[in-house]
């Protein structure tokens, strides 16, 4: 176990003294604040804009820096012989590939953090067309995120600390007291002054989501980077996303059964032979009892055995293929539900929950492919 956290606790001090990492926080925090404080003719919609646009900047810059620093702490100490001289001691290849995953989650864990800092401040600053910009929490905020600089830059320059490293926690340890002092001592209105505005914790599940959505690719990112390099983990990876991104549209609905679907929209469906519509139009003549064209849940419930064994041997109980794909294509529509903060909605914890769950299955069998790959890889 000290052999293990060692490990990992190198390869997240590896992570956060790279550049991009650094460069990756700061800017994505940052935008993240100014969305807040750019006027939109969003016809009193716009806070839901700001919230939006901050949790996809999260999502974004996730994606690159999960990317980046898979293939930064595998694929670069392989080309590099480190690994082989990790190895070379009393370490197996399923220890070191785990412990690097511990340190890629951790960092990835406190992007994270400063981003869903930066997206609560941004639900507070948010105004619509009767409000006006929080200039003053911008200014902390900025002048906060420049003291962390300027704080690195003095320990680089009189103490000979590595400056990249340094500015990480600087701006960690700046960026929450810049939340704190926001929040607690700055007031902010909106519609005329009648009502202050108020940090939308709401946003705190749905940050928790992205996590889990960055700590499923990173665990992709890395099997992938046991194999590839920088550039080819990062297209496999933006190609995963994207199909993810549209698997329920692509995969999820011919991987349905019929009666799950649209009655109306498959009886039209030019692709069924004249047997399946005939079957098709026999089932729906029987449960559709309301005549709308689609079978509710309650008339899906009352679909018999029988005749759902009749529509799956018609070829009409989702196809094969779809179901496989549907199923090995993380589905990120999960872990994105910008839309359920719609109103005043909320994200039960309990999704959270459940959510978990699916992250722990998908890591596990993505680590464990990561390990295949790795155990055969010649690193010599």
């Amino acid at each position: 176990m000290r052999q293990f956290l060692t490990i990992a606790s190198n390869a997240f001090m590896e992570l956060v003294r790279q550049p991009v990492y650094l460069l990756l926080m700061t800017c994505s925090s940052v935008i993240s604040v100014f969305l807040a404080a750019v006027p939109y003719f969003g016809f009193g919609e716009d806070p839901k804009l700001v919230k939006d646009s901050t949790l996809a900047v999260m999502l974004l810059s996730g994606l690159f820096g999960a990317v980046l620093n898979a293939s930064a702490s595998v694929a670069h100490e392989i080309r590099s012989g480190t690994a082989l001289a990790v190895l070379a001691k009393p370490v197996g290849r399923a220890q070191f590939l785990l412990a690097k995953y511990l340190g890629l989650a951790a960092a990835l864990t406190v992007l994270t953090y400063v981003n869903a800092l930066s997206a609560l401040l941004a639900s507070r600053m948010a105004f619509d067309a009767y409000g006006d910009a929080d200039t003053w929490a911008l200014g902390i905020f900025c002048g906060m995120v420049a003291l962390g600089y300027a704080a690195a830059g003095f320990s680089n320059y009189f103490l000979r600390r590595p400056f990249v490293a340094n500015a990480v926690l600087a701006v960690l340890v700046t960026v929450t007291l810049a939340f704190v002092v926001i929040v607690n001592f700055t007031k902010s209105t909106n519609r005329f002054g009648q009502a202050p505005n108020e940090v939308d914790w709401r946003l705190v599940p749905a940050a928790i989501l992205i996590l889990f959505a960055l700590l499923v690719l990173a665990g992709l990112a890395l099997a992938c980077s046991t194999r590839f390099e920088m550039i080819p983990t990062l297209a496999i990876c933006t190609g995963v996303f994207l199909f993810g991104l549209m698997s329920d549209y692509l995969f999820g609905r011919r991987a349905e059964p019929v009666w799950m679907a649209s009655l109306q929209a498959e009886l039209n469906n030019s692709e069924l032979t004249e047997r399946q519509q005939r079957l098709l139009k026999e089932i729906a003549a029987k449960y559709d009892q309301n005549k709308d064209g689609t079978l509710d849940l309650a008339e899906q419930n009352g679909l018999s055995a029988d005749d759902k064994q009749r529509l799956t041997q018609a070829g009409l109980g989702g196809r094969w293929w779809a179901s496989v794909v549907y199923t090995v294509v993380p589905n990120w529509q999960l872990f994105w539900l910008a839309d359920a903060l719609e109103g005043k909605n909320k994200i039960p914890w309990s999704y959270v929950g459940r959510a978990f769950g699916y992250v722990v299955g998908y890591l596990g069998a993505s680590l464990a492919l990561g390990l295949l790959l790795f155990e055969e890889r010649e690193l010599s």
